[in-house]
């Protein structure tokens, strides 16, 4: 399966509240994820830039995205663990990029960096997370 079929796939059958937030998944591998989220007013705190718990939710999905590509089949991922780094802000109307990566993949726990990206390429903020892999 292309690389393009795997972004077009997630972007049909990702989570509810990914599509509710408007995740649009530009890449899909095993090693690399991308995505875009455009900034509205319905992301924002005051005063008007995209709320930290958006960007969570946001690197959130990319790392669970990862982990279910890189899992065994009959299992199943959650989330055990998350930090973010707030950098800068990203303002209503901007597109936020991020590019999501692999740090370890192991037999039951995965660590998953994503970095977010303004639209003048400053890097907004870090979230590292840790996936556990379980059988279902």
């Amino acid at each position: 399966m292309s690389e393009e079929n795997l972004a077009a796939i997630f972007n049909e059958s990702n989570a509810p509240f990914a599509k509710l937030m408007g995740v649009k998944m530009t890449l899909a591998t095993k090693g690399r994820l991308e995505a875009e989220l455009e900034v509205t007013p319905d992301h924002c705190t005051i005063p008007a830039t995209l709320h930290g718990g958006a960007i969570m939710a946001f690197a959130d999905n990319l790392g669970g995205c990862g982990a279910f590509l890189n899992m065994p089949e009959g299992c199943t991922t959650s989330t055990i663990e998350s930090k973010t780094n707030f950098l800068r802000p990203v303002p209503v109307g901007q597109v936020a990029r991020a590019v999501t990566t692999p740090v370890n993949i192991g037999r039951t726990l995965q660590l998953w960096k994503t970095e977010i990206f303004r639209e003048d390429g400053k890097l907004a903020a870090v979230v590292t997370q840790t996936q556990m892999i379980r059988k279902i």
